[in-house]
């Protein structure tokens, strides 16, 4: 069996969010669509257990990120993504974060909508007791930037995660990031200079 791999017309990746579905379910659709036949029931939750299980192998802290919570560590913080809560768990703990973030870890999946809207960011600000727009935001992702700024809160765009790519930096500036930081030491330079105004 030869298998091409033609671009299929799917909606991109920043309108998953808005349209309600799992990135899982774009995924099972593209690869359904490229091989003409429906994939087993169990593909979503397969796909999430592999994911999971390569995370403990391979993922790995960006560079500064510990310093810089530590830093900080008297400030209110969270973590509002867009992951599952099972992922977060795992990245948290492989990363030995967990006691970080205890209690104020927040995952779009228990809001109504995800990114590009604001859900999320108000939802975790709420819960920490905090008003989104005394928040700032560090994001890597265009959708949450865009959710971000919609929230009320300063964003700062991060180009320092491994899957950052040439042109990153215009994606989120266009976007409509505050600021860009191109590692944790850009970050900590930019909130000092934020929190002192």
């Amino acid at each position: 069996m030869r298998l091409s791999f033609e671009p299929l017309e799917l909606p991109h990746r920043t309108h998953f969010a808005k349209l309600g579905t799992h990135l899982s379910v774009w995924i099972a659709l593209a690869i359904e669509t490229g091989v003409g036949r429906a994939l087993p029931q169990s593909f979503g939750e397969e796909y999430q257990q592999r994911t999971l299980e390569r995370f403990k192998q391979e993922l790995a802290p960006i560079a500064g990120v510990r310093e810089f919570i530590t830093k900080f560590i008297d400030l209110s913080r969270c973590i509002a993504s867009s992951s599952s809560p099972d992922r977060l768990a795992v990245c948290l703990e492989v990363l030995e974060m967990t006691e970080l973030f205890e209690g104020r870890v927040f995952s779009a999946s228990r809001v109504a909508r995800g990114k590009p809207h604001p859900d999320i960011f108000l939802h975790a600000a709420s819960e920490i007791g905090v008003s989104a727009r005394d928040c700032i935001v560090i994001e890597d992702s265009a959708s949450g930037i865009i959710a971000g700024r919609a929230a009320g809160a300063t964003v700062i765009g991060l180009l320092a995660a491994g899957h950052i790519r040439d042109g990153h930096a215009a994606t989120l500036r266009e976007a409509g990031a505050h600021h860009l930081a191109a590692d944790y030491v850009e970050v900590e330079r930019i909130v000092r200079d934020l929190l002192s105004r």
